[in-house]
């Protein structure tokens, strides 16, 4: 079977791009290929208490599909509910080819096409592509970060990670000790600390965590008096500029940043509690993601009692608990390992050219959606700074105008030329967090000039992507390597 694009994974990236294939691209044939049993990517894997968003709905939601609901940080079943409605109304059902998981992309540069091996329901398929996009994410869905704990075998209870969440499992009036600081742990403590005895999180080190409203009161009083389209578009460009600002003023003011972040915790938590032990990180505001706890919903857990945060780093397991470095032990029926996540950098699939090997880390992002050197393919990756769905979008825009603009100049193959005068020491996340550091070394490099640089910036990317021409002296348009 050949299509002219196969768009890799049905998440918010894949139903993106189908959207914009059909819109734009009506002559073009395409299938979007999801190695699971279900689409929403993401909000579908995860499973566990309280699963919701960390980006307003607003920013998360498409472009071209309102989110019509009053909360705007939403729960994960409302996220696929809104998921499932964009692939009725856009018809894209028949689209998409569930368990279809892509073990293998090589590029044969003689027939100037992409030959897929495919794992369909456990026989091995072949089907080629004229283009290849990935939107499968940036992290392995079967491996999650899973460090080693001492004695970890000798515990007598649970032990569970939050990507495998067991849905039976029981946790009403025990004790449960959840590993991590990062969002899912911010996430599942004060979502599973209204039924538990009580919850401790155990932190090596504090992150930024900033309580803000689960409703956007601007939204719902201007849904009273306009349509909908207007104000998700009016409320959107809001969160847009105001993340824009907020970011810009962390990174030139980061003390300042850091001072304002410190005192709204202390307003939740009162001045006796250790702020400067529990909540002030070692970093500057936005070196890492900063937390966000829908209606102070952790800050009410810790002043209920229900739940506690230690910050310590853990000797080992012990039979019912955990015992820290300082001497501390941490009694637990439930241990939740909320430890991270790995890094994936083509969607586990082992993409080659003429059957060379691609190494994702040797080749340069161009505009941070394709490789260097590599033909007819692009990467959605999205924002680490902002809501994933907006780089995702403009993605798929740039990925239209590139198809057509092939056409038009009736070419088979695009390849950004690679620019060796472009390499550096840039790598393509500025973050400090753990999962960015861990997984870099497989992760493409950005360079240090345009269109070699990922500027992480939705205004400048904007213009860049709907306004300016994507006719480019770093991009080569043939017909084949012979001609």
């Amino acid at each position: 079977m050949h299509k002219d694009v196969i768009v890799v994974g049905a998440g918010i990236s894949g139903i993106a791009a189908g959207y914009n294939l059909k819109k734009s691209c009506p002559n073009k044939s395409f299938s979007i290929l999801e190695g699971r049993d279900n689409i929403g990517g993401t909000w579908d894997l995860f499973k566990y208490p309280g699963i919701r968003s960390d980006s307003d709905m607003h920013t998360l939601g498409f472009r071209f599909k309102p989110w019509i609901h009053d909360k705007s940080i939403a729960d994960g079943p409302s996220i696929m509910e809104y998921l499932y409605e964009t692939i009725d109304e856009y018809k894209l059902k028949d689209n998409i080819l569930l368990n279809s998981k892509v073990s293998s992309a090589n590029w044969n540069s003689e027939r100037s096409l992409w030959e897929l091996e495919i794992k369909e329901n456990d026989q091995l398929v072949n089907m080629t592509c004229s283009f290849l996009f990935l939107c499968g994410g940036y992290y392995s869905y079967t491996k999650p970060h899973m460090p080693d704990f001492k004695n970890q075998e000798n515990f007598e209870g649970q032990i569970i990670h939050p990507q495998f969440w067991d849905e039976s499992l029981e946790y009403e009036d025990k004790k449960i000790a959840v590993i991590g600081s990062g969002a899912t742990a911010i996430t599942i403590v004060p979502a599973i600390a209204e039924k538990a005895e009580h919850v401790v999180m155990i932190q090596r080190s504090p992150t930024y965590v900033v309580s803000g409203p689960s409703e956007d009161s601007i939204n719902k009083s201007l849904r009273k008096i306009l349509p909908v389209k207007l104000t998700y578009f009016l409320i959107r460009w809001k969160n847009i500029l105001y993340q824009s600002f907020t970011f810009f003023m962390a990174r030139k003011y980061p003390e300042r940043t850091k001072h304002k972040i410190l005192e709204l915790a202390k307003d939740e938590l009162g001045s006796d509690y250790d702020i400067d032990k529990h909540f002030t990180p070692s970093y500057k505001p936005w070196d890492q993601r900063i937390c966000l706890v829908p209606d102070s919903d952790l800050f009410e857990a810790i002043n209920n009692k229900k739940a506690s945060v230690i910050t310590d780093t853990i000797d080992e397991f012990q039979s019912d608990g955990i015992l820290l470095s300082s001497g501390e032990k941490v009694e637990a029926d439930i241990i939740i390992t909320a430890t991270g996540i790995e890094l994936n950098s083509l969607n586990d699939i082992n993409v080659s050219i003429d059957n060379e090997k691609v190494n994702p880390n040797e080749r340069l992002t161009y505009k941070g959606m394709m490789l260097s050197g590599v033909p007819n393919f692009a990467i959605s990756f999205g924002y680490v700074n902002a809501s994933w769905t907006l780089r995702a979008d403009l993605t798929c825009e740039y990925v239209c105008r590139l198809l057509n603009l092939m056409d038009k100049k009736g070419v088979a193959c695009c390849e950004p030329i690679d620019d060796e005068t472009a390499y550096g020491d840039d790598e393509l996340i500025d973050f400090s967090s753990g999962y960015v550091r861990r997984g870099l070394n497989q992760m493409p490099k950005q360079g240090n000039k345009a269109p070699w640089k990922n500027y992480q910036n939705y205004l400048k990317d904007i213009f860049a992507v709907r306004l300016f021409s994507i006719k480019d002296s770093n991009l080569n348009f043939y017909n084949s390597k012979n001609q």
